[in-house]
């Protein structure tokens, strides 16, 4: 699994993945969190591309996850829908696959957005 890290500021709703805001203020420290909560469902990062052209774009590279900056300093995970893309075969066990792929970013979504608790 590849990551695309992008600090454009534009939004658009995309019909080949989902998203979620996560509380983070500085964007390294993200990529790292956003490392960390892909491989406890098993992703692991192969490269890191800056793409500023599109700001989802990196969902149709060979990339899955995409960290972008926007205007207002917030920060946004973008996660590519296999179900989506994989819709262009007729294969069930391709498809049994990506529901499976689905599932694990379902999870990494939910991990980046769950409150955090400190231990005292």
């Amino acid at each position: 699994m590849q990551a695309s890290l992008n600090t454009e500021s534009q939004s658009s709703a995309v019909a080949y993945g989902f998203h979620c805001a996560i509380n983070d203020k500085d964007f390294a420290a993200a990529v790292v969190r956003v490392t960390e909560a892909l491989k406890t469902e098993g992703f692991g990062i192969l490269t890191e591309i800056d793409v500023e052209a599109e700001p989802d774009i990196g969902l149709l590279l060979p990339c899955n996850v995409v960290v972008r900056e926007m205007a207002d300093d917030s920060l946004v995970v973008g996660f590519m829908d296999p179900v989506a893309v994989l819709q262009m075969t007729s294969n069930p066990e391709v498809a049994k696959v990506a529901h499976e792929v689905h599932e694990r970013l379902q999870r990494v979504k939910a991990l980046l957005t769950a409150p955090v608790t400190t231990a005292n």
